[in-house]
């Protein structure tokens, strides 16, 4: 008898649509497996043979050939082990079949017959209603994540024998419910409070204009001065994620496998911090069949750069086209994928490679040359992209002993979201979120010069040797000034305070 059962494949982190064919005829006992399997799918065979037979129900020794269509997509991933169960089981005549169309399966089978979770599931879920599907069986583990889809009845067993009985016999059954608002009003965020900091005045207020505007940041300054403390507090004081965005990053992470253990949605903006050994396929994603790197997983968050002068300069490079257009295109031989890549970069640098020029206490001891070679490991269309360049100092005695006196991510917050907030109003009528996503167009429209603040752009233009997406990059800064103080038009003073965060072109 042949059956057949709907499935899907992930592509990047979109999903396609697989149907798992199952014949059982006479002949040899055996199964072969068509359809451009990957090795899991191959090592599948032997994994549902066993489960099958612990689960109560007798497995045909006859001669199966399971096809998954289209052949022409590579299928990888232990997640077909249960759509082929149930094929072969319906097939044999041992489940009822009159409903199998209106299911789609995904699932990992043990030898015991038990459903383990697989990764990608939010994935597809979110893509079931445009495959034509409205049922999805999945293991209990992925319920949660699935079920955040809206219009989508996702149904969640423990073992291959409780699928049986459901396809049996499904009155009685009710699909699993997540109610998405209250999950969102219950999450707290867990960043490292903005009050731990000392001093840092300066850094502080760059902290808080990157996190209104979605700005790039990178602090320089001495060993042990509180750059990568001030760092991670910026997903503190950035707004909580709203649920669209929050379904963008937890299906990001759905597809890389990181949903264990955190429930149905992920509340916390994203902050990855990879290690300047990291090659530039961990960075912007990669491989055979190309998963999602850091930048992506940091999307709609911060990715964090320490020590951004030891990474390779060539893996530096990678970011370029990323932080330009929000995402990142993989072309492979046999295909080519998209990830959304939409982040914040902050980086933290020394000044020099012993770390104190321009320290106010400790000598330094490198030539102008060493300075200069050091430098040279950024790239200026690099550093052109980033839009806030902060000097952090040494804290002076009387601060490093006294309390913390600064604002809490709380107060801090609430300033951000209502900068925020007025962009939003801004941008009704666009594709934006922020001001760092403004291209030319919107700056003709929103920030409009007049002649005093003309001449002081004119001014910094010509003595710090900027480029004409430097010099729009300022202006994009200025308007997050202004939104923050509640102005409505461009004024010089915001932008003379957005020339001065340009640190590292006045250091050159």
């Amino acid at each position: 008898m042949l059956a057949r059962v709907w499935s899907a494949s992930l592509i990047g982190i979109d999903a396609v649509k697989v149907g798992v064919e199952v014949d059982v005829a006479g002949g040899l006992p055996g199964i072969v497996v068509v359809g451009l399997p990957g090795t899991e799918v191959q090592e599948s065979k032997e994994r549902v043979k066993t489960a099958i037979k612990n689960s109560g129900f007798a497995f045909p020794m006859r001669r199966i050939v399971i096809n998954l269509s289209p052949a022409d997509l590579r299928k990888e991933g232990p997640s077909f082990d249960l759509p082929i169960s149930i094929g072969i089981l319906a097939a044999a005549e041992q489940i009822q079949t009159e409903t199998l169309d209106e299911y789609l399966f995904l699932g990992e089978v043990s030898l015991d017959g038990s459903l383990r979770p697989v990764a990608g599931v939010l994935a597809i879920a979110a893509a079931a209603k445009q495959l034509g599907i409205s049922n999805l069986v999945v293991p209990a583990d992925n319920v949660r994540e699935a079920a955040v889809v809206k219009d989508l009845n996702v149904y969640g067993f423990k073992h291959l024998s409780e699928v049986g009985a459901f396809l049996n016999n499904p009155i009685g059954y009710i699909p699993a419910q997540i109610d998405t608002a209250l999950e969102m009003a219950e999450m707290q965020i867990s960043a490292p409070d903005l009050r731990d900091v000392k001093g840092q005045a300066h850094a502080r207020r760059a902290l808080e204009i990157a996190a209104a505007g979605g700005h790039n940041l990178i602090f320089v300054g001495p060993p042990g001065s509180g750059k990568t403390m001030l760092a991670r507090r910026l997903p503190g004081i950035m707004p909580p994620l709203e649920f669209e965005e929050a379904l963008e990053v937890t299906q990001i992470h759905s597809v890389a496998g990181l949903l264990k253990d955190k429930g149905s949605l992920i509340g916390d903006r994203p902050f990855r911090s990879p290690h300047h050994s990291a090659s530039g396929a961990a960075l912007v994603g990669g491989g055979t069949f190309p998963r999602p790197g850091e930048i992506s997983l940091a999307h709609r968050g911060v990715l964090f750069l320490d020590e951004l002068t030891e990474f390779r300069r060539d893996v530096l490079e990678f970011l370029r086209q990323p932080l330009e257009d929000g995402n990142v295109t993989i072309s492979r031989t046999r295909q080519s994928v998209s990830f959304p890549a939409q982040f914040t970069l902050v980086a933290s640098t020394n000044p020099c490679p012993c770390g104190f020029y321009a320290d106010t206490v400790q000598p330094c001891t490198c030539s102008p040359r060493a300075r200069e070679q050091y430098w040279a490991r950024l790239s200026g269309p690099l550093m052109d992209r980033i839009d806030l360049q902060v000097g952090v100092n040494r804290l002076k005695p009387e601060e490093i002993t006294q309390q913390p006196t600064g604002e809490d991510s709380a107060t801090v917050r609430a300033r951000v979201q209502q900068a925020r907030d007025r962009a939003a109003f801004r941008f009704k009528d666009t594709p934006l979120r922020c001001n760092a996503e403004m291209q030319s167009a919107h700056l003709r429209q929103w920030c409009k010069l007049d002649d005093t603040t003309r001449s002081l752009l004119e001014n910094a233009i010509r003595r710090l040797g900027l480029s004409v997406r430097a010099s729009d990059r300022i202006l994009k800064v200025a308007k997050t000034i202004a939104d923050l103080a509640g102005d409505e038009t461009l004024q010089a003073h915001h932008v003379a305070e957005a020339i001065q965060y340009r640190t590292i072109d006045r250091m050159q």
